[in-house]
């Protein structure tokens, strides 16, 4: 006897043990799914969702049930993209933007929306135009966190039905075309002209106000002065007056004689030829001066 003749009485006598084990191999084949951790498994039974499979090890139906979707959870990133926009205060922008997403109920990406990146940098779009147009272009530059918060936070309502969250938005640049550009240096070098002029304008006001302050100063002290002068002549004159007062006549004689006698001394204490011119009664004053100074001593 051969050996195709054993294998041949052999399969036939066991046929049906055969077809047995292979339907079972089969249906652990079929039933059994290894969903790795990236992923998540969308599982149909007669072509209408059936469930979700996470990560692990799960069991389906065999022949009733099938995976119908593998959907990646991995975090995404859209290609940059570059949208038009228009300021409140009607200038051109043009802003480059980026987002990165994640599907996190893969069941409702898969039966509501077929190209997720087309529908996501659509709506992008529209957010960006719409929010950049009810701001003037200084904001847009510097209130730039505020608008990424608000484009991220409007783009999470819109794609919620979705199953997806938004992780992250960006606004990469902002850009100005050629003639927006040059009016804006004209203006910012307009600008720094009017600062410079207005800075020195106060260094002249600044000025006249130290120099207006200095004469009133002088003026002050000039006035102190002769405020001085003043209360020392009153004070000689009242002196003069109490002498006079006092001791008659005489004490102001003395006085007039005294002035005279120090006046001559200062002329011929000068240098070079000089020229006296002596009043007709200078020597009786003087006499008189001398005896009223003899009487004095």
């Amino acid at each position: 006897m051969d050996v195709s003749t054993l294998v041949a009485e052999f399969v036939g006598g066991n046929f049906v043990l055969l077809l047995v084990a292979v339907f079972v191999i089969l249906c652990v084949f079929l039933g059994v799914r290894i969903v790795p951790q990236s992923e998540k498994y969308v599982v149909e039974r007669f072509g209408r969702l059936h469930s979700v499979l996470g990560p692990g090890i799960n069991f389906i139906v065999p022949f009733l049930d099938r995976v119908a979707h593998k959907i990646s959870i991995l975090e995404r990133q859209l290609p940059n993209a570059t949208q038009d926009a228009i300021t409140s205060d009607n200038v051109l922008v043009q802003v480059e933007t980026s987002v990165f997403y994640r599907i996190i109920e893969p069941e409702k990406t898969v039966y509501r929306i077929r190209d997720v990146d087309a529908a996501i940098a659509t709506t992008v779009a529209g957010i960006v135009r719409a929010e950049i147009g009810k701001m003037e272009l200084d904001e847009v530059q510097s209130n730039r966190n505020q608008l990424i918060a608000m484009i991220k936070e409007l783009v999470e309502d819109a794609v919620d039905n979705w199953g997806i969250e938004v992780t992250r938005a960006e606004i990469l640049d902002v850009n100005l075309d050629q003639a927006t550009r040059e009016a804006m240096l004209q203006q910012l070098n307009a600008e720094r002209a009017r600062r410079a002029q207005v800075t020195e304008a106060e260094g002249k006001k600044r000025s006249v106000e130290l120099a207006a302050d200095a004469e009133l100063y002088a003026a002050e002290q000039v006035a102190k002065a002769r405020r001085i002068t003043a209360d020392a002549e009153a004070y000689a004159t009242e002196v003069v007056a109490k002498a006079i007062a006092d001791h008659g006549i005489e004490a102001a004689q003395y006085q007039v004689a005294l002035k005279q006698v120090e006046a001559l001394n200062a002329l011929g204490a000068g240098e070079g030829k000089q020229t006296i011119v002596v009043p007709a009664a200078a020597l009786e004053a003087f006499g008189d001066a001398f005896k009223l100074l003899k009487g004095r001593s």
